[in-house]
């Protein structure tokens, strides 16, 4: 049976997950995301390139790189995630500017061991004290990988569609005004939106709105009250693309979250 258990402590929220059949639409998220696959291959999309993550390999996602995800044959997929935040993470490694991995994946017993001990405590419900000397363990580890300064910044026109759709996710998406606010046919603006994000404006879209749904319910433990001011249809309308994005449903998130 498909299973996907999120539980969060100091900051970071870890993800056990088991599936066979299950598929991850395109989609990105804000945080770094770091895993480990214990079983299985993971295959997907990264950057235009086809990426497999064998037993111990550790995967390094960077915020906004558009994926998808899927076990690679009928055997499936066990693997355990590690979301967190930019600014958390800059803070812990006393940087100001935002980081890159270079490497998508890498097999490293060490830092495996690291991303496993953290996500083991996290889902366990160890104390947060504990969590976080973890993370720290981690990030010293971390450190030595391919992780750069990241010289690449948005197109100033990518910047500021993104800021646009983050302050309007409550609205419908109308890409006609915003192609005539930006004198560019639609399929223009799709074409630079995409060679730029990875992702089309309106899975990017989608894509902001079921991240801002979750932090929602993180911080309300109110699943409707994230359907109505994420501009989604009703609790169906958001389970969907919730689903398609975290493995699981709203109030499934919700229950194992809190």
């Amino acid at each position: 049976m498909d299973q996907f258990i999120y539980k969060k402590s100091a900051g970071i929220t870890a993800l056990s997950a088991s599936f066979t059949d299950f598929t991850y639409k395109k989609h990105s998220h804000m945080e770094y995301a770091i895993g480990v696959t214990l079983r299985g291959i993971q295959q997907y999309n990264l950057d235009g390139s086809l990426q497999l993550s064998y037993q111990n390999g550790v995967m390094l996602f960077n915020p906004e790189q558009a994926h998808d995800g899927m076990a690679h044959d009928e055997t499936g997929l066990d693997y355990v995630m590690l979301y967190i935040e930019p600014q958390l993470l800059l803070e812990v490694i006393e940087k100001k500017d935002i980081v890159r991995f270079q490497t998508p994946i890498v097999y490293d017993r060490r830092l495996e061991q690291k991303i496993l001990n953290l996500s083991g405590a996290i889902l366990s419900g160890k104390d947060e004290a504990v969590c976080s000397e973890l993370f720290l363990s981690l990030t010293d580890s971390l450190i030595q990988t391919n992780l750069s300064t990241d010289n690449k910044k948005d197109h100033a026109m990518i910047k500021r569609i993104k800021d646009r759709l983050h302050t309007d996710l409550e609205k419908v998406f109308k890409l006609e005004e915003i192609c005539k606010d930006l004198k560019l046919s639609k399929y223009q603006f799709i074409r630079l939106f995409k060679a730029h994000t990875g992702i089309s404006p309106y899975q990017y879209f989608l894509n902001c709105k079921v991240e801002h749904a979750k932090q929602l319910i993180e911080k309300n433990r109110d699943v409707y009250s994230a359907v109505t001011e994420c501009g989604f249809v009703d609790l169906t309308h958001l389970n969907k693309h919730f689903k398609s994005v975290y493995g699981t449903t709203a109030f499934e998130y919700l229950s194992h979250i809190h």
